[in-house]
């Protein structure tokens, strides 16, 4: 899918709703109804042989969930685990995964023309998962499409674990 359809499928759904969350310096958004909850870090289980990013399980009221610390994913130059580290619990075409981040901040909704193509830039994101970027006010977010990012190869978070 090309930037254009990318932006077309933005446009036509009307605003969004994004909770935005930050990595190092950054601002990112993902789209809201891939959120099922936000809770507190906890210390994953270790999984033997998953990449350093797989922090490890953890339980969820019976689902066994991945925990990807989103910060190592890309390179942010440093990870602390504090009060504020918290885990986003996505729900992604019937997978349920954890990510790691900084801090939530809110909740945004963006109406359509807030949204700009994301410049072609070499970066440790994958450019089919950058969906574009938001500006609101003097924030700009990066909207990420968070289904394609723990679909990529090294994941195999989502395809393969049916």
């Amino acid at each position: 899918m090309g930037m254009m359809e990318k932006m077309d499928e933005l446009a036509s759904s009307g605003a969004r709703e994004y909770l935005t969350f930050r990595l190092d310096q950054e601002e990112y958004g993902i789209d809201i109804l891939k959120v099922q909850e936000i809770r507190g870090y906890e210390r994953p289980t270790r999984v033997a042989n998953a990449p350093n990013f797989i922090k490890g399980v953890v339980n969820l009221r019976g689902t066994i969930v991945p925990i990807v610390d989103m910060r190592l994913k890309f390179n942010c130059s440093k990870a602390d685990y504090n009060s504020f580290t918290v885990v986003i619990i996505l729900n992604l075409r019937n997978r349920i995964v954890g990510i790691v981040v900084d801090s939530v901040s809110d909740v945004m909704e963006l109406p359509p023309e807030s949204l700009k193509a994301a410049p072609e830039i070499d970066s440790v994101i994958d450019s089919g998962a950058v969906m574009g970027l938001g500006s609101l006010g003097d924030r700009m977010l990066i909207l990420l499409d968070i289904e394609r990012l723990m679909d990529g190869q090294e994941m195999g978070l989502v395809s393969g674990l049916d």
